[in-house]
Parts: C-alpha cells; sequence; structure tokens
C-alpha cells in the first residue's frame, strides 16, 4: 500500500467538489499538498480547510503562460493529481464552439500542459506518481456530449499511453473513471443520473486507487459496466441503447 506521509502531491483543479474531497483524503494520510485552480479565493478556502500542510498556486491549465509561470514555483513533487475540468451539456444541432473548445482546451489540453511541465522531472529521477481523472463519458460517444465526451476519451487515452511507456520504470501511473458525481457542473444537467454519488464518496475510491498498485478504476462499478460494455457492442446496437436527445 502506498505511503503518503510527507510525499508532495500537486493537485490540479482541486478548489471543490471531488478534487477538494480527494485533497482532504490525501491532507488527512500527512501528504504535503500543493492545490490549483483558476480562483484564488477559492483556493485559499480549500487549503484553510485542510488538517495538514497545503499551499494554494492558482493557475488556468487552459492557457499555456499560465501554467508555464506557476510550474517554476514547485517544489520537487512524488506526485501530480489532474481533476480539472468545465462542462458544458450540447447536442451537434446546438453546437457552441467557444464553449465545445472550451472542454477541449481545459480538459484535454490542459492536462497535456500539466503532465508536460512535471513528467520529465519524474523521468529523470526515475519515480513519481500521475494520476489522470478520466470520465465514464469518455469510453464511447454519447448524445448530447459533444466536447465533454470527446475531451474526456483524450485524456483516458492519455493516461493509457503514459502507463503503456512508464509501466515498467520507477513512475506509476493511474486513471480513475468516474460516473456522476454532484458537483457544480453536473447541476447543469436536465435528466435523471443514476448512481449519482457525493465528492467524498467518490474521493474514498479515488484514494483507495491510489493507494493500490491497479492503473485503471472506474465507479460506481454498476454502472461502469454499461460504458465498459457498451466499447464491444456492435454499432446499431449501442445507438440504439443511447437514442439521440431530443
Amino acid at each position: 500500500m502506498r505511503e503518503f506521509r510527507g510525499k508532495r502531491y500537486w493537485l490540479v483543479g482541486a478548489s471543490e467538489g471531488l478534487g477538494l474531497a480527494l485533497a482532504q483524503k490525501l491532507a488527512a494520510a500527512g501528504a504535503e499538498l500543493i492545490l490549483s485552480a483558476r480562483g484564488a479565493e477559492a483556493l485559499q478556502k480549500a487549503v484553510a480547510s485542510l488538517p495538514g500542510k497545503a499551499v494554494a498556486l492558482p493557475m488556468d491549465v487552459g492557457s499555456s503562460d499560465s501554467v508555464a509561470a506557476a510550474v517554476p514555483q514547485l517544489p520537487q513533487l512524488d506526485g501530480v493529481v489532474f481533476l480539472a475540468g468545465v462542462y458544458t451539456p450540447m447536442r451537434a444541432q446546438d453546437w457552441d464552439a467557444p464553449a465545445a473548445e472550451a472542454m477541449a482546451n481545459v480538459n484535454f489540453t490542459g492536462c497535456v500542459r500539466v503532465i508536460g511541465a512535471v513528467l520529465p522531472g519524474m523521468v529523470a529521477r526515475g519515480q513519481g506518481h500521475v494520476v489522470i481523472t478520466g470520465s465514464l463519458s469518455g469510453f464511447r460517444g454519447l448524445p448530447g456530449a459533444i466536447g465533454y465526451a470527446a475531451s474526456k476519451a483524450g485524456t483516458m487515452v492519455l493516461a493509457e499511453s503514459l502507463y503503456a511507456d512508464l509501466r515498467k520504470t520507477g513512475i506509476r501511473v493511474q486513471l480513475a473513471n468516474p460516473g456522476f458525481i454532484r458537483t457544480r457542473l453536473t447541476a447543469k444537467n436536465d435528466f435523471a443520473m443514476p448512481f449519482i454519488m457525493e465528492p467524498g464518496a467518490a474521493a474514498d475510491i479515488m484514494f483507495r486507487h491510489m493507494q493500490s498498485d491497479r492503473f485503471k478504476v472506474s465507479f460506481p462499478t454498476l454502472f461502469s459496466w454499461l460504458f465498459r460494455g457498451g466499447q464491444v457492442l456492435p454499432d446499431w446496437l449501442y445507438y440504439r441503447l443511447f437514442p439521440p436527445k431530443p
């Protein structure tokens, strides 16, 4: 089981929701945390709520300049957890170009920026821990998920490629694919969300995963079977199960 006491972790997207709930778990386990998000005030409140050592590092993952300015302020890291994300429900018929581009830029390209900023140092030292947050929506295309599902699919494949390259090195790569979590993002949905979880419950699963040697976890387990199983269904059956949104 992984030991977190005295380890330095950078949590990106940790001012609220799942990110803050996971920060609570890691702080309680003795990790030293650097929390990043766009809102400086929300970050300071998040840091003040933690039981252990933590500092705020405001940063916008959607901006290469912002990431480049933040990275020199980081200490040597033992791990990084990417949790940042934006979401706008969208059908192809209602295409909103700025919103679609923002989801791609923050959810996927933002992850590329962050991992690219810290991975070379981990490779040079031969040790590190990289955790990426995907989504059940990233397993296969879904109706009404233009932008979000595609961006999450990108982060998931990025994690898989990192794992393929680094699995026999001292760098541990892990991927967590949650379903619906009750946050300000899912509050935008106007449909029933099966198996919706509270942030604390989702953080429990993610923290246990980080303690393990497994590469990937998809949860809630029962709900994840639908999405994982959907990858092997023929198109005619899959798209019958997921009809277009009216």
